[in-house]
């Protein structure tokens, strides 16, 4: 495999935590980034040892030695970035949610195929070594039929009308910030077209929904989700099926530990695997592998899947009677 130059489109946190994974990736390097003004770039390359740095994102998308851009700006601004990425010809990889809406997600998806270029969604949770075992374990029938799965993610977020999670124009909400894991988690273990979507939502006093209940009905099961900005919570999965089930340990999205139980609720296997850097760098490989194979999109987290998780919570923001300000 050859070496990937990484270019890096904003520089946040999120940011921060993915220039370590390019930095421990074999075959990554953290090449160039770009920041809203000249000084934080360049702060942020000196601190991650990239090699170049830039005060607009235009200079990030039009540098020619950058191989794939991963865009790490605000969620209201990803259909942007992207696209001025994409335009330019890069390969994309864009954190979730990855826009606000199926309409902007299928203009970029068509501008992709457009300038042959590839183009992901970061669900990291994915490639992680405890995910693919659990995805294992029902796939070979441990546990039988998959009934139910339960999943809720939420934490204790202090109001604060400045922060970008509780701003209606900036794409806030519980929903598109948290929501995005837990459906997505159920929809690998039961599908991407539910047969039907219930849910409900507490919407705040700056128009976005602090708390939100989702309902995923199939044919054979059902999935309960919960995602809010309210509550405490060390944020477990569960899978369960007609001879046993599964537990994804604390912050299930992100964790290192599985569980197998059979019927009875014994124990059957345990898989732990904490990660050797962050968790990141398991998507940066998959990531360039796809690459070195010449692939256009990933054949784990493909576009389809991004396209059905969107259409979901475009159907929960409707139902709610939510929409953001400026939304096109």
């Amino acid at each position: 495999m050859k070496e990937y130059n990484w270019g890096i489109l904003a520089t946040g946190k999120i940011a921060a935590t993915f220039a370590k994974a390019i930095n421990y990736a074999d075959h990554a390097k953290l090449y160039a980034v770009a920041s809203r003004t000249e000084d934080k770039a360049k702060a942020f390359a000196e601190k991650f040892g990239a090699e170049k740095y830039y005060g607009t994102y235009e200079q990030l998308a039009q540098d020619k030695n950058v191989d794939i851009v991963y865009i790490a700006s605000p969620m209201a601004q990803h259909y942007e970035n992207a696209k001025l990425c994409l335009l330019n010809g890069k390969n994309v990889l864009c954190e979730k949610t990855i826009t606000l809406n199926l309409k902007q997600l299928e203009e970029l998806i068509a501008i992709a195929k457009e300038k042959d270029v590839f183009f992901m969604e970061a669900m990291w949770m994915k490639f992680l070594p405890a995910f693919k075992k659990a995805k294992e374990w029902v796939q070979s029938g441990r546990i039988g039929e998959v009934k139910a799965v339960k999943a809720e993610l939420s934490s204790m977020n202090k109001y604060d009308e400045n922060d970008r999670l509780f701003i209606n124009r900036l794409g806030g909400g519980s929903l598109l910030d948290l929501g995005v894991y837990p459906i997505t988690f159920a929809c690998e273990f039961f599908g991407y077209q539910p047969k039907e979507i219930i849910s409900d939502a507490l919407i705040g006093r700056t128009g976005v929904d602090f708390d939100a209940s989702i309902v995923l009905r199939y044919d054979n099961g059902y999935a309960d989700l919960g995602v809010g900005f309210d509550m405490e919570n060390n944020n477990p999965a569960f899978i369960l099926g007609s001879e046993g089930r599964i537990r994804f340990h604390e912050w299930f999205f992100c964790t290192g530990r599985v569980t197998l139980y059979d019927i009875d609720g014994n124990v059957l296997e345990e898989f732990n695997n904490p990660h050797p850097c962050n968790g990141y760098e398991f998507e940066v490989s998959h990531v360039m592998d796809c690459l070195d194979k010449g692939l256009k999109q990933s054949d784990i987290n493909p576009l389809s899947h991004t396209t059905a998780t969107q259409k979901i919570m475009d159907k929960c923001r409707a139902d709610w009677g939510l929409v953001f300000e400026g939304e096109n």
